[in-house]
């Protein structure tokens, strides 16, 4: 066993068990306060649930021996056969190591999506759709692209951490739910601001954390090909928040914070593929890129019509798009138009593949148990509705002491004011909208 690259992975797996709750906080911050603990616990449900399927079936299908090239068998079905002597063959680690690592993948793919679906889904709903979703998309693709014998991997496709499997695999899958689950009531009326740029910006960081572990992790090994891919993730990431930034100001006349986080999970997306093939100047351009399309991008739901809540589409979607084609032409070891064409035949048929799979799940949701939530429990808040908790106790502020003196009003309150108009109740209204 190598005590060194053993540590790596362990510390790398719980690098990116803490972008869940990173990417939680960063959606959790770009909703409405009515859907701010709904919108926490679409990612940490997929912890729980994940964690689970991994260890029973989801290893085994995504790198069990491989199966016609689409899938693994179910050799390991509960981590059969596998015991804590057991080392991958390459690299002496512990295959519980490498297990934990990849779990950890598992867990937050299905998790991008939840923001796409903000506001508007029954919770119980979103638990069976991610179960599905997981199990009939994430594992097979995850397999196509990582396992060997796996149709993408051996034809040779540049996916270092998961810009097919993961970004654009979460991205089209989301996109494809949107569709069957519909608009936010209000969409393009209502204002639907971040209710909290803090928390946006805590996710964000945590995140921008996390991916050291994603990226550099994915190498498996305290090597150069580690510090490449780590050096890399600064640099893209860097450039991918300026070119959001400047996009921003040119054509809306603002810095905005949510530009910055945004622009930064950007160029973590577009790297995310390519880092451990390109030089610093190609993640510098990957990442300048990256932002400034992305940028764009988000606002394309406005046009066609389609109500990505918090941008996962414009990007995730475009992020890993741009990440898995730009690398055919910037790695620095075989890279032309043959690596192009392999790279656009692994985005595309993912992309294919993960649409209509994900088309097809979300509509069998809808069918048996109703994927959309109640208007009434929409328009009210599903914080409510589903959890029965709010993410702030407004009465601390005030609005608890009307209805304790029996209506009369609080301090500093007009003369005559109505118990409604007062408070926390008025409070709740300025903040929900």
């Amino acid at each position: 066993m190598n005590g060194a690259d053993t540590t790596f992975v362990l510390v790398s797996a719980f690098l990116v068990m803490v972008m869940t709750p990173g990417l939680a906080f960063f959606y959790g911050g770009m909703v409405r306060v009515k859907s701010a603990l709904n919108m926490l616990m679409m990612s940490f449900i997929s912890l729980a649930i994940v964690s689970v399927l991994w260890v029973l079936y989801g290893y085994s299908l995504a790198f069990g021996p491989d199966t016609g090239g689409v899938i693994g068998n179910l050799d390991f079905i509960g981590l059969k056969g596998i015991s804590p002597e057991s080392l991958t063959e390459k690299g002496g680690i512990p295959v519980f190591a490498f297990i934990l690592f990849q779990m950890m993948f598992a867990i937050i793919t299905p998790a991008l999506m939840s923001g796409a679906l903000a506001d508007r889904v029954k919770f119980s709903a979103w638990a069976v759709f991610l179960t599905l979703w997981v199990t009939i998309v994430y594992f097979p693709v995850a397999h196509w692209v990582w396992a060997e014998g796996g149709w993408l991997f051996d034809l040779g496709v540049i996916d270092f951490a998961g810009g097919t499997a993961v970004h654009i695999n979460a991205g089209i899958g989301a996109l494809a739910a949107v569709l069957v689950v519909g608009k936010r009531i209000g969409f393009k009326k209502d204002p639907m601001r971040p209710h909290s740029l803090p928390l946006v910006m805590l996710g964000a960081a945590l995140l921008w954390f996390g991916w050291f572990g994603f990226n550099a992790g994915s190498a498996l090994a305290a090597d150069g090909t580690a510090a490449n891919m780590a050096l890399n993730t600064q640099l893209a990431t860097g450039a991918a928040m300026l070119g959001w930034l400047i996009y921003e100001r040119v054509k809306h006349g603002a810095f905005t914070t949510l530009g910055a986080a945004s622009g930064a999970v950007a160029g973590l997306v577009a790297i995310t593929p390519s880092g451990a093939a390109v030089n610093a100047m190609g993640a510098l351009l990957i990442g300048v890129v990256a932002g400034a399309l992305c940028s764009w991008a988000v606002s394309l739901k406005y046009k066609l019509g389609f109500d990505d809540s918090l941008d996962v589409v414009g990007v995730h979607l475009v992020g890993g798009v741009i990440g898995t084609l730009l690398v055919g032409f910037l790695a620095t070891d075989g890279g032309g138009l043959t690596q192009f064409g392999k790279q656009a035949l692994g985005a595309f048929s993912v992309m294919a593949f993960s649409f209509v799979a994900s088309w097809l799940l979300a509509k069998l949701v809808q069918a048996t148990m109703g994927f959309r939530a109640d208007p009434e429990d929409e328009a009210a808040g599903v914080d409510q509705a589903f959890h029965a908790e709010t993410a702030y106790d407004f009465s601390a502020v005030g609005g608890s002491s009307v209805r304790d003196r029996g209506g009369l009003p609080g301090p500093g309150a007009a003369s005559g004011e109505s118990v409604a108009a007062t408070g926390s109740d008025r409070h709740d209204s300025k903040v929900d909208a």
